[in-house]
């Protein structure tokens, strides 16, 4: 391949020791559900007055080193006019774009998903890296039950993430790797953990049979957390050797960075849970993080859609900005 050193470039940018992922790639969807909470109506100039709220909140580029965009902001300016994927270049943030097309049924499973958006992904591509894009993310999903995921949920979805990940690679783009397993449920620590092991282990063998480069490419994986149902929560410190003992066994040394998701923590537990992490020793990655509502979540209550409120609201966003960033270097209080 040759861009492999192009991709390692921008990943080492993206690995900036400190500094994490902001994840602003909610869907229109998605989006229109955040703004019910504070009683707005979802329109292109809502979104946009509020991505401009993140994406341009002064010394964000201290914290943050890229940005997960959705489609339509990537095709969005700034308040000012300036293209986001531009103004977050030039403000030392790299910007990316989410590219899956959402989940659809996996027929023959027990309610099972599996992620859409392959077709015509290499061309949607090209499009993305024009318009400024710099990497990628697709998410993959799997929940615990007594008896799923089962193997042919794990096999499709870690297939469609490396079908995904060297066709991302092919046209220059850096894949974000997001295996997702989901804290709904009841189940204990040891099950999750071993539920994200084996999810782990086949989207590597198939990373591998795609011929991803690995030195080119981030995983987002879940941090291995009981069931938001588990009568007995484990402690911090248990959460933080349970995640790298799974991340030792099956993530090779060769991924330059493991940016975790949040995935429903409260955002304090998932400060912790990140700080407590690095100080683990012996960690062959940078750990950090990639987050959506854990870095929002305040920022959008207190702005409220009023314009009166922005730069307050920016200031909580940099809050907790800061808060993973010392997360990043263990050195969270």
């Amino acid at each position: 391949m040759s861009n492999q050193q192009a991709l390692v470039d921008i990943v080492k940018a993206m690995a900036t020791r400190g500094k994490g992922i902001l994840a602003a790639d909610e869907s229109s969807g998605t989006i229109a559900k955040r703004f019910k909470t504070i009683h707005l109506e979802s329109t292109e100039s809502t979104r946009q007055q509020y991505r401009d709220l993140l994406l341009a909140a002064p010394g964000l580029n201290d914290y943050i080193s890229g940005v997960i965009l959705y489609d339509e902001t990537l095709r969005q300016t700034t308040l000012n006019g300036v293209p986001f994927a531009k103004y977050l270049s030039e403000h030392g943030i790299i910007p990316g774009i989410k590219v899956d097309k959402g989940l659809v049924a996996l027929p023959q499973t027990c309610e099972e998903q599996v992620t859409a958006g392959l077709d015509g992904l290499a061309e949607r591509f090209e499009e993305y890296k024009q318009l400024g894009a710099k990497f990628a993310k697709w998410r993959a999903v799997f929940k615990i039950t007594d008896c799923e995921p089962s193997d042919v949920a794990i096999h499709v979805n870690a297939h469609a993430l490396a079908r995904y990940a060297a066709i991302a690679q092919a046209a220059g783009i850096v894949p974000i790797v997001e295996p997702e397993v989901l804290m709904d449920g009841c189940h204990d620590l040891a099950r999750a953990q071993v539920v994200t092991e084996k999810v782990l282990v086949k989207v590597f063998e198939e990373l591998h049979a795609q011929r991803v480069y690995l030195e080119g490419m981030v995983l987002k994986p879940n941090m291995v957390v009981a069931g938001l149902d588990c009568a007995k929560q484990p402690s911090v410190d248990e959460v933080a050797k349970a995640t790298v003992t799974t991340l030792k066994r099956t993530v090779p040394g060769a991924v330059a960075m493991i940016a975790f998701l949040s995935g429903g923590q409260s955002d304090e537990l998932a400060t912790l849970h990140l700080n407590a992490m690095n100080k683990l020793p012996d960690l062959p990655w940078t750990l950090t993080f990639s987050y959506g509502r854990a870095l929002q979540a305040d920022a959008l209550a207190t702005w409220a859609g009023k314009q009166d409120n922005v730069t307050k609201a920016q200031a909580a966003l940099l809050k907790h900005a800061k808060a993973n960033s010392l997360a990043c270097l263990g050195e969270y209080q």
